[in-house]
């Protein structure tokens, strides 16, 4: 008996797989808020025009909650939404799918640190 599987067999199980994890529509923190980020030179970002910095150890997730480096966006414009600390610096944010980027969430611009 053949226990392998075939190789098409396995593409074709990773692709569904993949496929079903691109439509779920994840879950952010209720204190995340909505901007657009452009990476100027990590740390220094830029959000909704105002400049800020990430955080020491913050975390960037692309579409698929896989971690990015910043040095890789440098000057992407990215829907994002994200969490600061109590300086205001980006400790974390989510790269978002179409699919989120029409649910509703509170932008930069309102008192938020």
């Amino acid at each position: 008996m053949n226990r392998c599987l075939s190789p098409l067999l396995l593409a074709l199980a990773l692709v569904g797989t993949a496929h079903a994890q691109n439509t779920q529509v994840r879950n952010f923190p209720r204190e995340a808020w909505r901007g657009e980020m452009t990476i100027k030179q990590p740390p220094i970002v830029e959000m909704d025009d105002k400049i800020t910095r990430l955080s020491p150890g913050a975390r960037l997730f692309d579409e698929d909650n896989r971690v990015l480096r910043p040095a890789s966006l440098i000057g992407r414009p990215l829907t994002v939404n994200y969490l600061v600390d109590r300086r205001g610096q980006v400790t974390q944010a989510w790269v978002l799918t179409a699919e989120e980027k029409k649910q509703k969430r509170p932008k930069i611009g309102r008192a938020h640190v």
